[in-house]
């Protein structure tokens, strides 16, 4: 078997191209490498912008009915219409807003001043907050009230109200250490209490309690009985996504908020991965064609000693034997050389991710070896069936 090899071999290589042969290797070295580089470094990136811990993660957006005539009540959202929005696969989440029932009041001692003003109290499932303070509780019938805080709301007052009230600037430590005056009204009672800021929130922009108070106190205080939602917040992957957009507009909603930078820039990785790996397949597929061609034309100068070879008795797959092995082991190296680059380039490229993250991050080259051998099983098999293909018609002619 080894030295009819070694036979056939002697008679084929002849007018194999060098050149040839080296222009398939490159251009698949480059289109498998660019391929399992744009899987892994996606791989890679993941972790850090989805998830609990993620950089970039989801995007929260505030949807409501939009207002029609000044002095009528706005439209709230009814129970069939979360469950249309729960239902689309765009949305991840749907929670609803509950308003207060009653009437606030609110003061607060600072600066030798008394400020006093109405407000307004709102709350959302947990699950929406974008902190989780470990006094975010309320037990039934407590005398204070946890509150966060729209970061946006310190902001003004540090840079706008104070600086033309000549008060002075307070940081997050400060007012969380000052107890509000709270006075909430309705239903023919009153009650006084102690309102506690615990924290501030970068996503939604209202007063908000804890649910466990919300439901508590409107019941409690509470005239109207209306408990349905007038604006929802939506957890959604992609915010740009034409089909969320076409379905918002489709029903009338409008947005509040308009989506983070984090969720614009993970839907452009996306987009820059996945035009990368089209860069990479274009290159594979250009280098298999190169290679079609060259074993084709291979085939075709060889094909005197071919036929030669099947009358003597060599069975085609004996015949195709060193052509196989000869696109094997290119392909194979091709593959090892492309995971080599991966594994060093990945090297490089998870530090300044450690450092992005703030906390050391793993990775495995799995998923470029993983997909790397499918790509490169792929590739050869569709050799073997040409070259197989091929030197059978020879054999059929004799």
């Amino acid at each position: 078997m080894h030295k009819s090899l070694n036979l056939i071999w002697k008679l084929l290589r002849k007018h194999i191209s060098i050149f040839e042969l080296a222009v398939f290797f490159i251009a698949n070295l480059i289109g498998m490498t660019v391929i399992l580089g744009g899987v892994q470094i996606y791989s890679d990136l993941r972790p850090v912008m989805t998830g609990e811990s993620a950089l970039i993660g989801s995007d929260y957006l505030v949807v409501t009915h939009p207002v029609e005539r000044m002095g009528v009540s706005g439209k709230s959202f009814s129970k069939e219409d979360i469950t249309e929005l729960e239902a689309q696969e765009f949305i991840s989440s749907v929670g609803a807003f509950s308003s207060s029932e009653f009437e606030v009041y609110g003061s607060i001692a600072f600066g030798g001043r008394k400020l006093s003003t109405m407000l307004f109290f709102e709350s959302v499932p947990n699950s929406f907050l974008d902190i989780q303070p470990k006094e975010w509780e309320y037990a039934k019938g407590g005398s204070t009230i946890p509150i966060i805080l729209p970061r946006n709301y310190l902001n003004l007052y540090n840079f706008g109200f104070s600086s033309t009230q000549q008060l002075p600037q307070i940081t997050e430590d400060i007012i969380k250490r000052v107890e509000l005056e709270i006075t909430l009204r309705g239903n023919n009672l009153r009650g006084d209490y102690v309102g506690r800021v615990v924290g501030f929130s970068d996503r939604i922009n209202t007063i908000l309690v804890p649910q466990t108070f919300m439901d508590w106190a409107n019941t409690e205080y509470g005239e109207s009985g209306n408990q349905d939602a007038t604006r929802l917040i939506i957890e959604v992957e992609n915010p740009t996504d034409p089909e969320l957009v076409a379905f918002l507009d489709a029903n009338n909603y409008e947005v509040e908020n308009k989506p983070s930078e984090s969720s614009k820039a993970m839907f452009i990785l996306k987009v820059c991965v996945a035009i990368v790996i089209c860069i990479g397949v274009i290159f594979s597929i250009l280098s298999i064609i190169i290679l079609t061609l060259s074993i084709y034309l291979l085939l075709q100068k060889n094909i005197t000693k071919l036929e030669n070879l099947v009358l003597i008795g060599y069975t085609p797959q004996r015949v195709a034997l060193p052509y196989n092995l000869l696109t094997l082991i290119l392909n194979l190296s091709i593959l090892i050389i492309s995971i080599i680059i991966i594994v060093v380039g990945q090297g490089f490229y998870m530090g300044y991710i450690s450092q992005l993250a703030g906390c050391e991050l793993s990775s495995s080259p799995m998923v470029a070896i993983v997909v790397g051998v499918i790509f490169t099983t792929a590739i050869i098999l569709f050799n073997f069936y040409i070259i197989n293909r091929k030197i059978k018609e020879i054999s059929r002619k004799q």
